[in-house]
């Protein structure tokens, strides 16, 4: 019967017919090997349908600009309070001479986000200033690099402290020069796991206006989801038919990356109730695979994160559903100090590589998944 189940399901995603959350819940509980593999074909042959056999990546630096920050999350150990060991921010000369150095490693986009910090507000002046001026301090300099920047947490937060409606925070954003924002803080899109994981945090309900809002007004964002702590699979299920229903409503979401849950450093409580430190690949792949299939037409780029898997693993994924391995980054702060061990930076030539062992070709895109350059060099046959 389950059998029968699973391949109906799978026969129906592949000839595009929408997924029901309980359908997806089902697929992220399936473990024999037979049921996986299913899975996984079923989500390969769906993206070699959407996109082919290319694999995308972009040449980005990370920037973190402040690891100061007023709200306590459960699984985050990149955190700390003013005058705390380890807090830091960056002043604006420390943002550009950053800039300066991805762009003369090629970068095409910065991506930038910092901690909740008010102190930062000007004297007189709103704390959307301060966001205002980092953005073009950047863009005067470096007017071609494409700024992805600020969560939604981020944007909902300085709109709070100003009472400023999320219009206004976001238009002027983009009117300033950011491009697109990382679709970031969403964790769980499901509110009793959110009180639980992150009670501090803006809700569902105001995590999906914020998004909503920043489409409207022209700023795309990606999409995540933090996979792999204290969500059922059914919760996991939920969290993808919210993102879907806002990609049906406004198109907005450029691509989606799972995130699964790095804990060696994480606060102790969650580390303990989870009961280990690092993502299961195994978990992360059949969750990347449901994900590319019960989204089917609406999202087509769907990333790994090559730094909380690895880059074998992020390449690995490539045969779950994914058709993009990320960004160079150049440095990454908010996982590593949470205890990943998939590094803080890669060359463009070993993403490249990483796509090629698994016979795919490579080219370099810009952050809205326009081509800027295709490798030349055969794929390696897989």
């Amino acid at each position: 019967m389950e059998r029968q189940r699973l391949e109906d399901i799978l026969e129906r995603a592949l000839t595009g017919r929408e997924m029901s959350v309980p359908e997806a819940a089902f697929l992220l509980t399936r473990q024999s090997e037979f049921e996986r593999e299913a899975v996984r074909t079923a989500a390969d042959q769906l993206r070699s349908t959407l996109v082919g056999e290319r694999v995308s990546f972009v040449v980005n630096r990370n920037i973190n600009f402040s690891n100061i920050c007023v709200q306590h999350c459960s699984f985050c150990a990149f955190r700390r309070d003013a005058g705390e060991a380890g807090a830091y921010h960056l002043d604006f000369v420390h943002v550009l001479e950053k800039a300066g150095e991805a762009v003369a490693q090629g970068a095409t986009e910065i991506c930038m986000q910092g901690g909740l910090n008010p102190a930062v507000r000007p004297a007189g002046g709103r704390l959307l200033d301060f966001y205002l001026r980092l953005v073009s301090e950047i863009r005067g300099r470096f007017a071609g690099l494409h700024l992805h920047a600020f969560s939604p947490q981020e944007v909902f937060f300085i709109a709070r402290e100003d009472g400023l409606p999320l219009e206004t925070v976001l238009s002027e954003l983009r009117a300033a020069g950011v491009g697109s924002l990382p679709g970031t803080a969403a964790e769980v899109l499901h509110e009793p796991v959110r009180r639980r994981l992150c009670p501090e945090k803006l809700t569902t309900h105001q995590w999906v206006t914020t998004v909503r809002t920043a489409h409207r007004v022209g700023l795309p964002t990606t999409s995540t989801l933090l996979s792999g702590h204290i969500e059922t699979p059914f919760e996991r299920a939920i969290h993808l038919g919210v993102l879907r229903a806002i990609q049906q409503q406004t198109g907005g979401f450029t691509e989606f990356v799972l995130l699964p849950y790095v804990g060696a450093h994480a606060p102790s409580a969650l580390r303990r109730r989870v009961g280990r430190d690092q993502p299961e690949l195994a978990d992360a792949l059949l969750t990347q695979a449901v994900a590319r299939l019960f989204f089917g037409r609406w999202v087509v780029n769907h990333q790994p994160s090559w730094v909380k898997l690895g880059l074998v693993g992020a390449a690995e994924a490539l045969r779950w559903g994914c058709n993009d391995i990320g960004g160079t980054l150049m440095e990454e702060h908010i996982t590593s100090m949470a205890g990943a061990q998939g590094g803080t930076a890669q060359t463009a030539e070993a993403l490249q590589e990483a796509i090629r062992s698994v016979g795919r070709l490579p080219y370099q895109r810009d952050t809205l998944y326009s081509g800027i350059r295709e490798q030349t060099t055969a794929a390696i046959p897989g």
